[in-house]
């Protein structure tokens, strides 16, 4: 496991009791650098949608939490926030979810002279996702050729 994937794992599993106690759900936890300074994020969410004061409540109990652990070896910023409408589909959870909602894919590479596709989620497994595209034909792309897959705003 790298660093960044140990910083990870260890905040969820921090984070799991509190999203229990608020019945929250943990969407992700991503430990990045950005233009030198590390951040480490984490998204949540409720039926109803997160507010302000939700993100306020988690951030302060992690916090307190990351603290009293200290296993980040690094400076960071700390940021609690609504994965947002675009949010990416990363866990099977999340393409469970999204069965039947308008998708957009970006690829590594090309397929068919493109790395960009917008569909209707129709399934997927541990290694494909099937999309039924614009024109009505289904498309199935391999999951590790994915840059990013997340629910599109307009189709």
């Amino acid at each position: 496991m790298t660093k960044r994937e140990t910083y990870e794992s260890r905040t969820e599993q921090l984070l799991q009791p509190m999203m229990e106690e608020h019945q929250f759900e943990l969407v992700d936890v991503e430990y990045v650098k950005e233009g030198g300074t590390w951040y480490l994020r984490a998204y949540i969410d409720k039926p109803d949608g997160i507010t302000i004061n939700d993100c306020e409540v988690i951030s302060r109990a992690l916090s307190d939490a990351l603290d009293e652990e200290d296993f980040i070896e690094d400076s960071y910023v700390l940021e609690v926030s609504s994965p947002g409408l675009g949010r990416p589909l990363k866990k099977d959870k999340d393409f469970q979810r999204s069965i039947g909602e308008a998708v957009e894919l970006k690829l590594y590479k090309p397929v068919d002279g493109s790395k960009d596709y917008t569909g209707i989620l129709l399934s997927f497994d541990k290694d494909t996702v099937t999309i039924e595209k614009e024109d009505g034909n289904s498309a199935v792309f391999q999951r590790d050729a994915l840059a990013l897959i997340r629910l599109a705003f307009d189709f």
